[in-house]
């Protein structure tokens, strides 16, 4: 596994690829296996709690997750992440169902480094994707997981969730991220 470098919207090569439509996957093999691999490895080493291939720049519809609520682990020491890893796998995620209601929820995302904004999204969803093993799976999903599906869904099809908010906010949002580049340029 590899730790990817993460594209970011301060930088205007990184912003053209993040605002691509990402390819459909034509199957699961152990290349797109060893791509969620490097992915969820970049994801925790950020640390994260979802990342999309075109965020590392493969525009390819893969998505990973961890949402840390994996099973506590008997074994870890004090100080220590408390819970075993939970990663989820999603190849060509769709969205086949969302409901009126929405879930308003503070997003951030390492590719807006810094920047977290209230985004409202569906509160549940249907969803179908492809597993790491190429089954397909749909299932309904609903809170943080539905949050975060539907941020990572957005990416592949090149909307930032700086997106959804104003004008004025999306703007903010993009001065900030510059400002804390050039910051750590001069430090």
């Amino acid at each position: 596994m590899t730790v990817r470098r993460i594209l970011t919207i301060d930088n205007p090569a990184d912003l053209a690829v993040l605002k691509q439509v990402s390819a459909p996957v034509a199957v699961v093999d152990d290349g797109v296996r060893a791509l969620m691999d490097d992915m969820l490895e970049t994801m925790y080493g950020a640390p994260g709690i979802g990342r999309a291939a075109v965020q590392i720049g493969e525009l390819k519809r893969v998505v990973v997750m961890d949402l840390g609520d994996g099973e506590p682990d008997p074994e870890a020491k004090e100080g220590e992440d408390a819970r075993r890893p939970k990663p989820r796998h999603f190849v060509n995620p769709e969205v086949l169902w969302a409901s009126d209601e929405l879930f308003p929820y503070e997003e951030g995302c390492l590719s807006i480094p810094e920047y977290f904004d209230e985004v409202k999204r569906p509160a549940r969803v249907r969803v179908a994707y492809l597993d790491r093993e190429g089954r397909r799976v749909e299932e309904d999903i609903e809170g943080l997981y539905a949050v975060c599906f539907q941020h990572e869904l957005d990416h592949l099809n090149g909307v930032l969730f700086i997106d959804h908010l104003s004008r004025l906010r999306r703007e903010r949002a993009v001065a900030r991220v510059k400002k804390v580049a050039r910051e750590r340029a001069a430090a």
